[in-house]
Parts: structure tokens; C-alpha cells; sequence
């Protein structure tokens, strides 16, 4: 299901930063009754937290995730003294050239699109549908964010846009069938929220390659899988060192985070026999 962009009405900022704002809260009025929901529609058999924890499963950390609220408009009139009609907008690279060569920031500082991308592969594979998959978004400003797996990511990544910087501003998002949150911003390390027995990994270009029909099911099988995987345009691939046990490459050539994080879920995929 589809999801409407973020609505324009806010009020006081709860982050201010020289170049990223959150959002405040908004204030809404009534809606009409055919209006679309701005929320997924929750899953109707969400796991439970001692099935979590005790089952074996696979973790996605994407790793500096480019997910930033900007500030685009003040508005206007006296409506604008308190910011009641600003806009904001999730950073990107297509639609704020102008603010990142003014602010003096690379071009692939605001690659939102590769988190999207990243969602959409995890969130329809197999792996996740079986509910063996728990994926998490470390931002590159350190928000730490937790995804449901029964979340639904909207297709298209202007609305993908709106709900991140709904995201953002909330801290969570519930479905509208349900009191369960969908998307919430958590505590940081990454590891507080790790079943006591994983077996952490990091991808990386530079490290030795593996072929994962091979390498997976010689890993300990009472332990669940945490793979930790960059989702920024470039950079160094030592988002993960300080909390992995190591360090992997599974192609000789380049891949997309995207593409990464399929080919990581199909290798489970046959491990387990999921199909």
C-alpha cells in the first residue's frame, strides 16, 4: 500500500542543525473521510519479542544511511515567525543540488535512494516474508532506526520521502489497524538490540572474497547472522569494525547495496530452504 507524503504544517523544531532540521510536530485537522491513510497497514500476526530472541534468523544493518530532513522553505507572512509553514524534505542529490553545492557538501552525501532500494530488495525477499529477517537503518548523522518486517515500504521514492521525514520528526509510525509501531527510532549501539548469540559481519570490497553456499553453514548454527552493509554512495567500509567478528567480500566485482543485500537473502534463502 501506497502512502501520501508528509504533511506541510509544523511547529516547533525538535533538532536544529546548520544544514538539517527535523521535523516538529504538525498540527492536523480534520480529515475527510476518503482521505489515504500517511501510514502502513499493519501485519495482522506481528512476532513476538521472546520468538525474536530465540530464533535463529538474519540481521541487515545498512550502515550510514543517507537519511536527512532539510529544511527547503520558511514560509511566509506571520505564519512563518513560527514556523507553521515551513516544508521540509528528505535530502537528495536529484532535487537540492543548489543546497549542497551552498552548504559545500559531496553530492553523495544525499543518496537516500540507495536505503530505498536496500528496503524494497530485503522487505520482499522470501527470508523476510518466512519472518527470518530483521532489518535496521544506522543513519550517517547516527539515528538509529528499527523496520518492521511487516512494514510496507511505498514503491515510489517520493513517497518513500515523505514518510522518512514523517520518520524523522515522530520518532515512530504505527499502522493504522494496529498499535504496533511499524517504523521507531531507537537507542543506539546496534548492539544493545543483537540476540545474546549472533555472529556479526560487515561487507566489504577490500576484504577476502567467500562464496556463501560455502561459507554460511560453516558458521555456528546456534547463532543468528547480523551482516552490516554500507548504504552510502562511497567511502570506507569501517562503519562496523569496532563490533564485528569479521570481514567479508562476496563478489570480485562492485556491487550495489542493493544487490548485496539479495544476494545475501538468497544465500540464506537455500541454507534454510526457504523458497
Amino acid at each position: 500500500m501506497d502512502l501520501i507524503a508528509v504533511p506541510q504544517a509544523v511547529s516547533s523544531a525538535i533538532l536544529k542543525s546548520p544544514e538539517s532540521v527535523m521535523l516538529p510536530t504538525p498540527s492536523y485537522g480534520p480529515r475527510p473521510a476518503s482521505a489515504p491513510s500517511m501510514v502502513p497497514v499493519q501485519a495482522t500476526t506481528p512476532r513476538a519479542p521472546a520468538e525474536k530472541e530465540s530464533k535463529r534468523r538474519l540481521i541487515v544493518v545498512l550502515e550510514r544511511a543517507c537519511l536527512e530532513a532539510y529544511k527547503v522553505s520558511s514560509g511566509s507572512g506571520s505564519r512563518a515567525k513560527d514556523g507553521k509553514d515551513a516544508k521540509y524534505a528528505l535530502l537528495n542529490c536529484d532535487d537540492h543540488q543548489g543546497i549542497l553545492a551552498k552548504t559545500g557538501r559531496d553530492i553523495a552525501d544525499a543518496r537516500p535512494d540507495i536505503v530505498h532500494q536496500c528496503l524494497l530488495t530485503l522487505l520482499d525477499s522470501p527470508l523476510n516474508k518466512a519472518g527470518l529477517l530483521q532489518v535496521y537503518v544506522h543513519t550517517a548523522k547516527g539515528t538509529l532506526i528499527e523496520i518492521n518486517p511487516h512494514v510496507r515500504i511505498p514503491r515510489t521514492f517520493k513517497r518513500f520521502s515523505g514518510l522518512m521525514v514523517q520518520l524523522l520528526h515522530k520518532l515512530s509510525i504505527r499502522g493504522v489497524n494496529g498499535n504496533e509501531k511499524l517504523l521507531k527510532v531507537i537507542k543506539n549501539p546496534i548492539t544493545d538490540h543483537l540476540p545474546v548469540n549472533t555472529y556479526k559481519i560487515s561487507l566489504s570490497g577490500d576484504a577476502p572474497t567467500v562464496r556463501l553456499s560455502r561459507y554460511l553453514p560453516a558458521l555456528p548454527e546456534t547463532h543468528s547472522i547480523a551482516v552490516f552493509v554500507g548504504a552510502m554512495a562511497r567511502g570506507k567500509d569501517d562503519f562496523a569494525d569496532a563490533v564485528i567478528d569479521e570481514k567479508i567480500s562476496i563478489s570480485d566485482y562492485a556491487l550495489s547495496a542493493s544487490v548485496a543485500c539479495g544476494k545475501f537473502c538468497c544465500a540464506i534463502e537455500e541454507m534454510w530452504d526457504i523458497v
